[in-house]
């Protein structure tokens, strides 16, 4: 459906300056392919979306769609945003309208649809997205996630041939990110060719048919989930797919803020998608805390989250200890019952105990 050949794409700062995020991007993508793009910040992921569907035109190479450059000129943009529908991070619904007019706009005024005929298919794509008992409510009254939700059933009313999503969970609330990714996961069943820019790794893998690790303005890497997430080729792609998030506490004695400690669990479990694990990480650093390892000053603890594989832990150092400070018998059966399992290791700077959640 889409060749790419060559695209750059280089801005001027206000100081004169320049930024090139793409440099020299090429791919092939056939009709009803899912393609994630990954990558770190900065790496022009969002641009290559931008620059497709020519919101910005690129500065060198071509962009060839069914056979017609449409960076030649000559290529009616109407026509290839009609092909092309794009959801973007921010919404971009009219205020002013109520959600089924926000849906029906673009099919009356381009594709000269009737109303009645608008409206109808318009309900039948928000009944497929779950908003259909929100036709008549304006977009401010709706949640970020519900406005994602309208936003993509607006993209899929005017028939497009593909869909790119610009990281359409990263405006989310953390609790509203599911809701988004269960439809664009229906969509892939479905058939439809998309481009997703995403920093959902797991979500990425599962979704996907094959994944573009984007850096340095290239693709750096373009093969199936499989081969990014288990088999990558370069240093790089392993370095990111690999990531591992993190929060840490330095506890230097009892006058801690543990209150402080509980609402960073919570935050980190719902910012990294895994709210299930947050009552039971709270419950077993309070145990450790105030009960197994109350007499160890300095501590620090750290909260982990492998983000492909979503191995989640609990990391409790005791400074220069050579033997694990736990207390024998039956005193950790509670935890132990509830976990995946604890690790007891020495270390360089003392004794680390590992609980997996």
């Amino acid at each position: 459906m889409i060749s790419i050949r060559h695209l750059s794409k280089t801005f001027t700062n206000p100081d004169g300056g320049t930024i090139s995020p793409l440099k020299d991007v090429n791919c092939d993508i056939e009709k009803g392919e899912v393609i994630s793009i990954i990558g770190p910040s900065g790496t022009g992921k969002s641009t290559l979306l931008r620059a497709i569907n020519m919101l910005e035109p690129p500065t060198a190479g071509q962009i060839i769609v069914d056979g017609k450059d449409v960076t030649a000129g000559q290529y009616p943009l109407d026509k290839l945003r009609m092909k092309m529908g794009m959801v973007f991070q921010s919404f971009n619904l009219f205020e002013h309208k109520t959600v089924l007019e926000n849906v029906i706009y673009a099919p009356m005024e381009l594709l000269k649809r009737s109303r009645k005929e608008a409206e109808e298919e318009a309900l039948e794509l928000l009944g497929k997205v779950g908003m259909a008992q929100k036709a008549d409510v304006y977009p401010s009254s709706l949640s970020g996630g519900q406005k994602q939700r309208v936003a993509i059933a607006r993209s899929l009313a005017m028939h497009p041939e593909v869909i790119l999503f610009d990281e359409p969970t990263s405006a989310l609330d953390p609790t509203m990110v599911g809701e988004v990714l269960s439809v664009i996961r229906r969509l892939a069943k479905e058939g439809m060719t998309m481009l997703i820019v995403t920093h959902e790794m797991r979500f990425a893998r599962d979704v996907s048919t094959r994944i573009f690790f984007m850096n340095e303005g290239i693709i750096y890497e373009d093969g199936t989930p499989e081969q990014i997430f288990e088999h990558p080729a370069r240093s790089a792609t392993k370095a990111f797919v690999n990531r591992i998030q993190k929060l840490v506490y330095e506890i230097d004695s009892n006058a801690f803020d543990f209150l402080q400690i509980h609402t960073g669990i919570n935050r980190f479990c719902f910012k990294y998608n895994f709210p299930e694990k947050s009552a039971l990480a709270y419950d077993i650093v309070k145990e450790m805390l105030f009960e197994h390892l109350k007499d160890l000053r300095p501590l620090t603890l750290r909260f982990t989250h492998a983000e492909l594989s979503g191995v989640t832990a609990l990391d409790f150092m005791a400074e220069g200890l050579t033997e694990s400070p736990l207390p024998g018998g039956s005193a950790l059966d509670g935890i132990r019952a509830k976990v995946k399992g604890i690790v007891e290791e020495p270390t360089s700077r003392g004794f680390r105990i590992k609980v997996l959640l």
